[in-house]
């Protein structure tokens, strides 16, 4: 008997086996490549080729992929034109052929003795979970907002639907209302998260409600531990509820039954290295071949994820508060040109000092976000002008003042402050600009006994927020500094205060997205404030551009124009959800051939009808180590116009279709 089985590795096409026993599509085999055994996935049953086949070693698990993940790896090789083998190995645990040894799950004493797979992270008790949530019954209680919302997302056409719901709407009640409804079915529910660290609250509701049957995929498990969540997901005779980041989807349920993406608006449900895919589409797919639901949450949707529920007439919106007690912050934004309200610190209004002392003294919190990191983003020479650049990305370093040293936050390179300029040997290096770095020093200068505390990408292994949450929830912490790392999620009864310190940052990026990136973050802080705790909640907005419609529309809380000012924007320039886009660069060791190379590749496309083409441009990362990256963007009112020209392409062109940024 023959067989084509696809290895996971990243090989094109699928290869033939022959074997002495049957087996069955999805089976898992063992197969020898070259000098090695490898993991393979049986594809089809073939007729006997007219070339010698090598053997299949083993049978690895009697029990088959379930046929939708089958169907999937098929549909993500042709839509997104990657090998199936790079697909197919997303799907298995790495080191799968591997014997393990059988791990005992855990019970944990700050979960009531409810059980978890080692490794799982539990970050304290949550106490956000409120007693009216949970009736005696095991039933979740919506209020009449929450119950609305989820008839509509019920009577919704189509396999996926969007839960446009507010901060603090409830939204986390309706998706355990429904997963709760799946598991009365006997049906297992895959809950995507943009990241374990930021959803800890979302993710301890869920193993509250649902105890041993909430199953976790992470980055942090070791290859033991995804293989031994994979055996048990495989196997399992009981629905199951599977929560992580995008790779969770692949987990291998036979009986699901629901999809739910929350926060779907992050960028990290696109996988960037190959094999390049959209989480969302690819579960859109998933709920559509099974004929369940794939419901999309989030208070900013992206754009074209709100244009094609509203047009499908598969949008739902959640406008009200969960909690009664909820206020609307007041919000004041500060033009940061006026000098005359930054006269007590250049970094900090003075109305915004005001407050951060006020809630010191009241025993409330303060949140300082920006997005950036780092204490200064450009070191110069006073005198010849020469910036320090990464040697590898060639970008600008970075000052980390409290460890003195120049960083790359693009390849992470180090290097200490050199004592002058490495161009002219001038002694007087200056740093512009600053980051979460300096502004933590700054607070410390204003409010000496205030216990500060730092969060961003900077923050080493055990000084996350995961790790430090109920402290920071238990009011032990007065004011948080940090990045997007603060924005998302965050529940905190304590905080009064948001103070954004540059919300225009990122506005004028060479970016189709992004205002939608600035509004979506700027929404997400504000959110965290108001949520019903206390009496008073302020949010200060800094910006060198007051009037700008992003910014407004953010304070106003209103999506609906945003969306409407966004979508007239893309209509004029082209960009989604009007027309397709596609990225083609391609990296050369010289800068004048591979610009020659893209203007050739440019000006064949243009002779297409009905393609638009860019003019030739750098990358936003022109130089690396690798050499010089430039390219075009490609757009089209039909995908399949670009798929063809893709398939044209010679191999050294790196191809992106439906890229969230062009960054």
């Amino acid at each position: 008997m023959f067989y084509e089985v696809m290895l996971g590795e990243k090989i094109g096409e699928a290869l033939t086996y022959c074997a002495d026993e049957p087996l069955v599509p999805g089976q898992i085999v063992l197969v020898p490549l070259m000098r090695r055994l490898v993991a393979a996935v049986v594809v089809k049953k073939v007729a006997q080729p007219d070339f010698k086949c090598r053997k299949v070693v083993k049978i690895l698990y009697s029990k088959p992929l379930p046929r939708h993940l089958m169907k999937t790896a098929e549909f993500m090789q042709n839509y997104y034109m990657v090998p199936a083998g790079s697909v197919i190995g997303m799907f298995l645990p790495k080191g799968i052929e591997k014997k393990r040894r059988k791990n005992p799950l855990q019970r944990d004493e700050k979960t009531g003795g409810k059980r978890f797979f080692k490794g799982d992270e539990v970050l304290g008790e949550d106490k956000s979970v409120e007693n009216s949530v949970l009736a005696k019954n095991n039933t979740i209680l919506l209020n009449p907002y929450q119950k609305n919302a989820l008839e509509g997302l019920q009577q919704a056409p189509g396999a996926t639907k969007l839960l446009h719901g507010v901060t603090g709407s409830g939204k986390t009640n309706i998706y355990l209302k429904m997963a709760l409804d799946a598991l009365e079915r006997h049906q297992s529910t895959i809950l995507l998260v943009p990241e374990i660290a930021l959803t800890g609250q979302l993710v301890r509701v869920f193993q509250e409600v649902f105890g041993d049957k909430v199953a976790m995929i992470h980055s942090k498990q070791t290859g033991a531990e995804r293989h031994l969540v994979f055996d048990d997901l495989l196997f399992s005779e009981e629905p199951r509820i599977v929560i992580g980041p995008r790779s969770a989807l692949f987990a291998p349920l036979g009986d699901l039954g629901l999809i739910i993406i929350d926060e779907e608006h992050e960028n990290t449900y696109y996988q960037e290295n190959s094999p390049k895919y959209s989480a969302i589409r690819v579960a859109s797919f998933m709920a559509k071949t099974l004929g369940i639901s794939c419901i999309l949450g989030s208070a900013t949707p992206t754009i074209e994820d709100y244009y094609i529920a509203r047009e499908h007439r598969a949008l739902v919106t959640l406008r009200e508060k969960a909690k009664e007690s909820a206020n609307l912050p007041k919000i004041e934004i500060i033009d940061l040109k006026n000098r005359k309200d930054f006269t007590k610190n250049r970094y900090f209004s003075n109305s915004l000092i005001q407050a951060m002392q006020r809630n010191l003294d009241s025993g409330v919190q303060t949140l300082i976000f920006h997005n950036r990191r780092g204490s200064a983003p450009l070191t110069i020479c006073e005198k010849c002008g020469e910036e320090l650049l990464c040697p590898n990305c060639f970008l600008p370093l970075t000052l980390h003042a409290d460890r003195y040293e120049l960083v790359c936050h693009t390849c992470d390179f180090h290097e200490k402050v050199p004592a002058t300029c490495p161009n002219c040997g001038h002694p007087d290096l200056i740093h512009k600009g600053f980051g979460t770095k300096l502004l933590e020093n700054e607070v410390r200068k204003i409010l000496p006994k205030a216990r500060v505390m730092r969060f961003d990408a900077d923050n080493k292994k055990g000084e996350g927020l995961s790790e430090v949450y109920s402290e920071v929830r238990d009011g032990e912490v007065d004011v948080l500094v940090g990045t997007q790392t603060l924005a998302k999620g965050l529940d905190l009864p304590k905080l009064a205060t948001v103070g954004v310190v540059q919300a225009d940052a990122g506005l004028m990026l060479p970016d189709f997205a992004a205002e939608e990136k600035v509004f979506q973050l700027v929404t997400q802080v504000i959110g965290r404030v108001g949520r019903g705790h206390l009496e008073r909640a302020e949010v200060f907005i800094q910006t060198f551009r007051p009037e700008h419609p992003v910014l407004c529309y953010a304070k106003e809380a209103d999506y609906e124009g945003f969306f409407e000012y966004m979508l007239k924007r893309r209509r004029q320039s082209g960009f989604p959800p009007y027309r397709h886009l596609m990225k083609v660069e391609l990296t050369l060791k010289t800068e004048a051939l591979v610009i020659k190379k893209i203007q050739e590749i440019a000006t064949r496309m243009a002779q297409n009808e009905k393609l638009m083409v860019s003019p030739p441009m750098p990358a936003f990362h022109e130089r690396t180590n690798r050499g010089y990256t430039w390219g075009v963007i490609v757009r089209a009112t039909s995908r399949k116009a670009l798929t063809e020209v893709a398939l044209g392409l010679d191999k050294s062109f790196r191809v992106t279709l439906d890229p969230p940024s062009l960054l």
